[in-house]
């Protein structure tokens, strides 16, 4: 079969534009064998610009990352900002980098394209974890700020994440003006980067200028009353950065907090390289990730483990029990950073003044724990872009936030970043333990006081792979016409509210308007359960997953897993029924 001529045009269309001979090349073989499937894979949909930026394979087309993609990104970027910011030439852009492959290729684009333009580039001269970039925007009143990252991402991946003036992810309407302002400003104005070569006045070096009032803002997040404060503790830990660009962080964190010599680093994975070989997936949460970790702490007779995903903006913590490991959740690490948070907030303030926030995946222990203790919770939809927002209105309103967490290993603590932070939440997390370590208590034995404190939270959270989108949303649909309005049954259980943020139903509100922001194109269901269990069920907006979080609260752990897999296996064979749906489970 040939090439259709609109196909053909599209391929042509991509060789005028880009200049980076490694790609140019894939797409020209391409056009030349008359590959029709894997130009047309390569080519569209244009990779979409979201709340998260962008996010792909690295090779050459429309749909993938790659040189061109990074360009007009950034040209669009400019011309949104240079439309509805002020003083943006002189406030200027910050710009970080992971270790990935082309992360310092496509940083350096980015920051010419802003050069291109007349603004002010803060760079960072080494790659660096994420959060540095968010903070960098506010320290330095930056107009906005780019981080060329993939996260935990596969190493084939990488992207382009965006922060605004605020130090927060871009949330509406800017995602939605940014990817029209890229429609319109495709041409590459400038594909030179010899600014890195020689002197230049609109680029700057920031490192330096941020990494002091950094590892600052933390020390004073570990010990507000007296930042000098070293920890008295003889509590030893294995760190791990997962080859990527943790360890210089986490190693000034430690010394700060005066336990660099009581941390072990997992060498195997001490430095950044961007091909992960030591690990299936570079992400914590993943099966297996923690497994050089635990060699490395059973070798040294350590029983505790903290680990920072390769942009080190997520951490996991696990701890030897009993001889076994137990990898906390992260909603078991949220509860216990939020824990200790609250419980040396000073006395002399009201606690209706102190605000925590998760999101609406997230565990209800910290809601519990909030109408248990007196202090503000509030809910926002998934991911920090929300809760670093949420947050900032929280503070205009005068409440104290001190703490925000989601269940996929995110902590934010607010007195460093507006978004989720691995360094500054394991600052937390040491000096929790090491004064839980005065009253005889590990952290697993805490977590085990708060289960007795509020009760006991737990999950049945899993996926289901879907083979598309139009499949995922044939499933919601069907779920969605099980009921009058919506289903009022689930197995035994009857359910006593249903909130759908993709249509924009609640039905436990006055006039059923939810309380989230809605989105027709995402697919999101939440439901209460009459025996006080509740779930959200979810398509990714990242991945071909329908994604299911269920929690259940009882007074002992067994009762709570139990009633969780009761509904887990409701949900499939009455809900989902992936054989019949052609979906497959995690």
């Amino acid at each position: 079969m040939g090439l259709s001529p609109d196909l053909k045009e599209l391929a042509e269309e991509w060789l005028r534009l880009d200049k980076d001979k490694s790609t140019t090349d894939e797409i020209y073989k391409l056009l030349v064998q008359g590959d029709a499937a894997e130009l047309e894979r390569r080519l569209r949909p244009r990779i979409a610009f979201g709340t998260a930026g962008l996010r792909g394979p690295m090779q050459a087309g429309f749909a993938c990352m790659n040189s061109l993609i990074v360009i007009q990104a950034s040209q669009g970027l400019a011309a949104y900002l240079l439309q509805t910011e002020k003083n943006v030439k002189t406030r200027g852009v910050v710009i970080g980098r992971d270790a990935r492959h082309n992360s310092e290729k496509f940083a350096k684009l980015a920051a010419a394209a802003f050069v291109a333009k007349g603004i002010k580039v803060w760079w960072y001269e080494t790659p660096s974890h994420t959060p540095l970039v968010p903070f960098g925007v506010r320290e330095l009143g930056a107009a906005a700020g780019v981080m060329v990252t993939a996260s935990h991402n596969p190493a084939r991946d990488n992207g382009y994440k965006v922060y605004w003036s605020n130090g927060c992810q871009i949330i509406p309407p800017h995602d939605a003006g940014i990817a029209q302002a890229i429609l319109e400003n495709l041409d590459p104005v400038s594909w030179d980067i010899s600014s890195f070569d020689e002197p230049s006045l609109l680029v700057e070096g920031a490192l330096g200028l941020v990494l002091d009032q950094y590892h600052k803002a933390i020390q004073y997040a570990a010990h507000p009353e007296d930042p000098s404060i070293k920890i008295k503790s003889d509590i030893r830990f294995v760190y791990t950065p997962m080859h990527g660009v943790g360890l210089p962080a986490m190693q000034r964190c430690a010394e700060d907090l005066g336990v660099a010599s009581q941390m072990v680093v997992v060498e195997e994975q001490a430095e950044p390289d961007p091909d992960f070989p030591t690990v299936k997936f570079p992400n914590p949460e993943e099966k297996g990730a923690l497994d050089l970790a635990m060699a490395t702490a059973d070798a040294s007779s350590i029983s505790l483990i903290l680990a920072s995903d390769p942009d080190a903006d997520r951490l996991a913590a696990a701890e030897k029990v009993a001889g076994k490991w137990h990898i906390f959740t992260g909603n078991q690490l949220g509860i216990l950073l939020a824990s200790y948070l609250f419980s040396r907030y000073p006395a002399s303030k009201p606690r209706s003044n102190l605000a925590m926030l998760a999101s609406t995946v997230s565990s209800r222990m910290l809601h519990a724990l909030a109408q248990k203790e007196g202090f503000h919770f509030t809910e926002t939809l998934t991911g920090f872009k929300w809760l670093g927002n949420v947050a900032r209105d929280l503070d205009a309103q005068g409440y104290d936030v001190l703490f925000a967490f989601e269940e996929a290993l995110g902590y934010m603590i607010p007195q460093t970043v507006h978004d989720k932070d691995s360094i500054s939440a394991a600052a937390i997390f040491l000096t929790a333990a090491s004064h839980w370590a005065t009253q005889g208590l590990t952290p697993y034995a805490q977590l085990q006081k708060l289960y007795q404190h509020v009760g006991y939270f737990e999950d049945a959270n899993t996926y289901l792979i879907s083979p598309s989108p139009a499949t995922t949303t044939a499933v919601f649909t069907a779920i969605r016409a099980l009921g009058t309005a919506h289903p009022t049954q689930l197995g035994a259980r009857k359910i006593t509210r249903w909130r759908d943020l993709t249509v924009g139903y609640d039905s436990q509100s006055e006039d059923n308007v939810p309380d989230l922001p809605v989105d027709k194109a995402a697919q999101m269901i939440t439901c209460e359960l009459d025996d006080g269990s509740r779930f959200t069920v979810r398509g990714s907006g990242t991945e071909p997953k329908i994604k299911l979080y269920i929690e259940s609260a009882r007074d002992n752990s067994e009762a709570a897993k139990a009633s969780a897999s009761e509904i887990l296996a409701d949900l499939l064979g009455e809900w989902f029924r992936p054989e019949e749906n052609g979906l497959r489970l995690a």
